[in-house]
This record gives C-alpha cells, structure tokens and sequence, in this order.
C-alpha cells in the first residue's frame, strides 16, 4: 500500500516537493556520472590490453572504442537533462512559491476583511441604540423635571436597558452642562455628578444638529467606568423626544471595547500554528493599535514601508519587512454597514518560513516560526 501523507495541499507543500524533486535528480544525474566515467575507464583499459595483444586483439579494441563512443553520448544527454531539469524545476518552484505567497495573502485580506465587517456591524448597532434610547420618556423627563423621583426612576430605566445590553459597562444621562445626572450601574461606577463637558462624546453629541446625529469617541481609557477601553456612542436628549426638539441633554453609551475586540482578534479562523506566527490587528488611519491579539491596544502604532498604499486599496496584502522579518500582510479597510462606517482598518500580519517544507516533514517537526515581537513601534507618550 502507499505510504499515507498527513500533509495537506498548498502550494508551499508544492514548493517543497519540487525542491526535493530537484535534489533527487541531482543525486541520480551525479551518480550516472559517475558510472560513465568508470565505462571511459574500463574502455580506455580495454583499449591498451588490446593494443597489446596485436592483431589478435584489433576486434576487441573495436569494441572498447564502441563502448566508450556511448559512454561519451551518454554524459552529453544526461548534461542536456541536467540543464533542461533545472531549469523546468526552476520555474515550477518560482509559479509555487508566488502561488504560495498569493494565496496567502488573498486568504489573510479576506480574513481581515471578515473582522472589520464585524466591527462595522456591531459599532452600527450602538449608533441605533443610543438615538433610540435619547427618546425614552424616563430620559427625557429626568432632564424636563429636574428632581431626585424623575433622576432614579431614570438610574431604574437605563439599569433595566443594560440587564439586557450586556455588551455595555454603562449607559450616563448628563445636563446640557456635562454633568452626569443618572446612569445604569451607579452601585459600580460613581459617575453621577460628575462633569463630562469636556469629552469628545459629550461635545460632538451637543452639536449634533438632529435626532437623526449622533456623537463618537474612538476607543480610549473611559474615566466613568474606571478606565476600561471604551467606544462611546452618544446622542442629544431633545425636548418632547422630537427629533428636530431642543437640546436638554446628552445621553452617552459606553461600549465594552475590551470584551468585543478580544473575541475579534484571537477568534480569527487560523490553526494553532498559524495563530503562533500571526498578530491580528484592528488599527486606525495612522496605524495606532485599536484591537489586538498580543494585547498591545493603545500602546503602539504597526509600521511597514508600503503601509500607505496598502491602506489607500479597500482590500489587499503585500509582502514586507516587518522588524526583521518577512511578512505576508493582509489588509481591509473600513467598507461600512448601512449608515455606519468606522473608517478603520484591518490587518493580519504573519511571517513567512525562509525555506519550503521538504517531503516527508510533519507540521510538528518543521522549524517553529520566529515570534514577530517587534512588529510594533511604541507611540510617543
């Protein structure tokens, strides 16, 4: 029976047979050599003998020069077929190891094309949620009524919302002045009678010129939710609920970034192998780290040379330096969900092996890939 291969079809497994290919016609070709030489010998010494046996040995001699004749025509077809063969075996490793590289990198841009879609998924449903939730009555006659009975029954409202919300740590009812007058989890975090006037949720959401706008801030160390990386999706509280009403308020909605970015990077569809030798990243325009599966979110940018026009393209993969080691980069950019975009990029680093897999090595014996630590530039503080 033939011997069973537990490796499965790639084009680097291509690569890899084809170098062996190689090798084995070396070794064949060398040893013909060498046969042919021993021939050019054994005739050369015929030759002499036959000499020396005058005319009774002229048909030997005959003879010895036949042999050496096909020896001689021998060693120039098996140097035509040592010229031929590697130049043919050439070729086929180049078209497998560009296939390789090709595959790839079409397998990594669509796997990051899948992560930034379920980004832009989620992030479009918090941007629905909070402009539905700014028209909640509790919300609206907490900020009409002003008083202590409207406030909790408000803290009893947003509490029920985030029973049900759980991708939130914490929903924040502010005044038109920043200051936080009710939220979901006050037992948690003490964010009532703070002031948020200053944050970027708080003001894009107060010049918002509708209803139908809504306020954002990247991900960020949120300070009313003892600075868990958060997204904060935020909307004006308007007067009646009307969407074109005056604005009494801001409702802010902070998003558990930690949770949802970790299931989407270390959930990547990647073998175990693949997962030791690949950093999967969600990055911003300037490549500054949002999501990441070494854990590095906010404490780096990823650099490479062709990074610019890699993130100009809305799908695609180079093959780049990276630190000191060569990399198939797969990337996607932000394409958006209905009426939601998030503009961010996605990414799928992984380092190329230097040499093929030869025939015969299992996945468990070939050289562990170097780890791709130093990916990464620390940003400036």
């Amino acid at each position: 029976m033939p011997e069973q291969q537990d490796d499965k079809f790639s084009p680097e497994l291509v690569a890899g047979l084809t170098t062996t290919l190689d090798s084995v016609m070396d070794r064949t070709i060398n040893a013909i050599d060498k046969v042919n030489d021993q021939i050019r010998v054994l005739a050369l010494n015929a030759r002499i003998e036959a000499a020396r046996a005058g005319d009774a040995g002229k048909a030997f001699n005959i003879v010895a020069m036949e042999i050496a004749g096909l020896s001689n025509s021998s060693t120039e077809v098996v140097a035509n077929l040592k010229r031929r063969s590697r130049k043919t075996l050439s070729r086929i490793s180049k078209i497998s190891e560009d296939m390789g590289k090709s595959f790839k990198g079409v397998r990594l841009s669509d796997l990051a094309r899948m992560n930034i879609d379920l980004v832009d998924r989620c992030l479009y449903e918090r941007s629905c949620d909070v402009r539905w939730w700014a028209t909640d009555a509790s919300v609206v006659d907490a900020l009409t009524d002003k008083n202590a009975k409207s406030s909790e029954f408000a803290c009893q409202r947003l509490r029920t919302i985030l029973d049900s919300y759980t991708v939130y740590s914490d929903l924040v009812l502010c005044e038109p002045n920043g200051q936080v007058i009710a939220c979901g989890r006050p037992e948690m975090f003490r964010s009532i009678g703070t002031e948020q006037s200053s944050t970027v949720w708080f003001q894009s959401a107060l010049q918002s010129r509708s209803g139908r706008e809504y306020g954002f801030q990247t991900v960020h160390p949120c300070a009313i939710v003892n600075n868990r990386h958060s997204v904060v999706f935020s909307a004006a509280v308007r007067e009646d609920g009307a969407v074109d009403g005056r604005v009494i308020g801001v409702l802010g909605i902070i998003f558990n970034w930690d949770n949802f970015a970790r299931d989407i990077v270390n959930n990547v569809a990647l073998s175990s192998e693949e997962k030791q030798s690949t950093r999967v990243c969600i990055v911003d325009p300037t490549g500054l780290v949002l999501a990441d599966s070494q854990g590095r979110t906010l404490q780096e940018s990823i650099e490479f040379s062709s990074r610019g026009k890699l993130f100009a393209g809305k799908k695609g993969y180079v093959i780049a330096e990276v630190g000191d080691s060569k990399c198939c980069i797969g990337h996607a950019q932000s394409a958006g969900f209905e009426t939601y975009a998030s503009g961010w990029h996605s990414v799928l680093i992984q380092e190329i092996e230097n040499d093929p897999p030869r025939e015969g090595d299992s996945l468990r014996k070939r050289t562990r890939r170097r780890s791709i630590e130093k990916v990464r530039r620390p940003v400036a503080n």
